[in-house]
């Protein structure tokens, strides 16, 4: 039935996308980040939905007349450059073939979130890519919530099989960097009970982060509160809601999830963590070895026998920054770092550019949520191996989406073009029926 109902789904949102390619982009962030496919048991779950839906979009964008601007701000000229690095990277990688695998994944995530940029054209649009993104991982972040509560603690918690976020620690990176957004979802929400099925679904993306058993997600979580203290305008009652959920947490979780935790402190007598120490040598040994990095994937068991401490012990990089400084290099992991500097300096801009305006308080919620976001990202992601997730990017975008619609080329109608001359035909023809009316009526007088 699931089966069914996703084909149903995916063949009935295809001509809207011909009509709008706008939808094509948010049909596809919503099977990269949210993976519904996965959630089926039949001839669905490894339908390629996500290609169809790339190559529809694409197809629907050049043939499209709508406007289609690829706004050259910082935040953009920092990421074509990132990716014109790590294609440069991968032709020169010490492992080609697992490289160009990787290239071929990541050429993908980022094609598609230019074009998602590419076609977000209205403020309307921009608030739905905002919500399309905290949905989609707002069902897992609820969902990993309910098994943490009813497990007793959360241990064998999983995302969808078989992408970016299957194991319990990129899940719980996914569900750090996404719980700004539902907070922001939380705050914008129009109903009573909206507001109360976001701040549910809030509680239960904070409970899976910290029930994963992910010591990353922890230092991310208490990182991004201390931010959000900071910004608050109510610093006291801040403090004591957090002073208050934090001993809560800690009472609440069995001793198990609490003596992982205490290895933060011990790391070095932690077999995992010094494996990861031994990871992140390997990467600097890497990196001061070859200008470019050893190229995408370069972290195998081949390669560490060649310039890792210990050879015998292969781990992953489990960390964003090790991670892009082995594959990419000093310079890629000085490119990937200024991607987020002047990420963060546009959401700074557009903080000021609504500062003060009513009608765009949402506008400066939504900027201070996606640099939270990233606050989470970049700290839980030192531990992890998640440098090209896709969520990341769309933060980015989303960011990039306000400030195009808002600051570069606003515009005063937020009405779609299509419908706005539905619009227009229908006042038109109303006018005329009146005039028409008017004039008979004369007649009979």
């Amino acid at each position: 039935m699931r089966d069914i109902i996703l084909f149903l789904a995916f063949a009935g949102v295809i001509p809207f996308i011909f009509k709008r390619p706008v939808v094509g982009a948010m049909a596809y962030a919503v099977v990269s980040l949210m993976n519904p496919h996965r959630l089926t048991y039949g001839f669905a779950q490894n339908f390629p939905f996500a290609l169809y839906l790339g190559v529809v979009t694409l197809a629907a964008v050049l043939i499209s007349r709508e406007q289609k601007k690829l706004p050259m701000t910082p935040p953009v000229l920092v990421m074509l450059l990132f990716f014109t690095w790590y294609t440069v990277t991968t032709v020169f990688a010490q492992v080609p073939v697992g490289a160009w695998i990787d290239w071929e994944r990541y050429a993908k995530t980022m094609l598609m979130v230019f074009i998602t940029i590419m076609t977000v054209r209205t403020v309307s649009d921009a608030k739905v890519l905002a919500l399309v993104v905290a949905l989609s991982l707002g069902f897992w972040g609820a969902k990993s919530g309910v098994f943490v509560i009813f497990s007793g603690g959360g241990e064998g918690l999983r995302g969808p099989m078989s992408s970016f976020i299957s194991d319990n620690n990129t899940l719980a990176l996914a569900m750090v960097t996404i719980t700004p957004l539902t907070v922001y979802v939380a705050t914008r929400a129009r109903t009573k009970w909206v507001k109360r099925a976001a701040m549910a679904m809030t509680a239960l993306t904070m409970l899976a982060a910290i029930g994963s058993y992910s010591r990353g997600a922890l230092l991310g979580t208490f990182a991004m509160g201390f931010f959000l203290w900071l910004k608050s305008t109510h610093k006291l009652k801040t403090g004591l809601a957090f002073a208050l959920i934090v001993p809560i947490v800690f009472v609440m979780m069995p001793p198990e999830w609490t003596g992982r935790m205490h290895t933060i402190q011990t790391y070095d007598e932690d077999a995992s963590a010094t494996g990861r120490i031994n990871s992140w040598h390997f990467a600097i040994n890497v990196a001061n070895e070859f200008v470019l990095g050893g190229g995408p994937n370069v972290f195998t068991p081949h390669m560490f026998m060649l310039y890792a401490p210990e050879p015998e012990r292969y781990y992953d990089a489990h960390s964003i920054y090790f991670q892009v400084l082995g594959e990419q290099g000093y310079i890629g992991l000085a490119i990937f770092l200024l991607m987020f500097v002047v990420t963060w300096r546009a959401g700074g801009r557009l903080i000021r550019h609504c500062r003060g305006k009513e009608d765009l308080a949402w506008v400066v919620t939504l900027a201070r949520m996606c640099q939270v976001s990233m606050i989470g990202y970049l700290t839980a992601g030192a531990f992890l191996t998640m440098a090209y997730y896709d969520l990341i990017y769309y933060i980015i975008a989303i960011l990039i989406c306000l400030e195009k619609v808002l600051v570069q080329s606003p515009q005063k109608d937020d009405v779609p073009p299509m419908r706005l001359q539905f619009v227009e035909r229908f006042l038109e023809r109303r006018k005329a029926k009146k005039k028409t009316r008017v004039v008979r009526l004369n007649k009979g007088a």
